[in-house]
């Protein structure tokens, strides 16, 4: 580990473009399904958070995109338009709305999962254990840094 104190400009390059090839490939598995509804990876990333936390609100949605309310609405009207959310009140606070995928959103989300499941399960399954953590722990760093 103590080669990793003396990384290289080049070696962080060689990652940064790591990082973004796996992005590109993971992404690029979902590209079928996504043009078969005709949308794009901003309604991928809003379908799967909304899956991923049933209930979620418009503001935690936008803390966590971290983009503009008028980016998110723009894809949150496409969703609707395409029929895959649905919203409810907040029982204690009516202003506030829950958005949840409704049975289609669901079918749609569980098709670009998949395609994408099979990459990364690959990846993991052909890793040991420690690299896995070991992985998702630098993932955690880059991301709270």
């Amino acid at each position: 580990m103590k080669e990793l104190l003396y990384l290289k400009d080049t070696q962080l390059k060689h990652l940064i473009e790591k990082l973004f090839i796996s992005y590109r490939e993971s992404f690029t598995d979902a590209r079928k399904t996504l043009d078969k509804y005709s949308i794009g990876i901003a309604h991928h990333k809003v379908l799967h958070l909304i899956s991923m936390y049933k209930g979620i609100t418009i503001s935690e949605l936008l803390k966590k995109l971290k983009v503009t309310k008028q980016s998110l609405n723009r894809v949150l009207k496409d969703l609707i338009k395409l029929e895959t959310i649905f919203f409810e009140k907040d029982q204690q606070d009516t202003r506030v709305k829950h958005i949840f995928l409704n049975e289609k959103g669901e079918k749609i989300f569980d098709e670009i999962f998949s395609s994408q499941k099979k990459r990364i399960y690959n990846a993991l399954l052909n890793s040991s254990s420690d690299q896995v953590l070991n992985f998702d722990n630098v993932l955690n760093r880059i991301i709270n840094e």
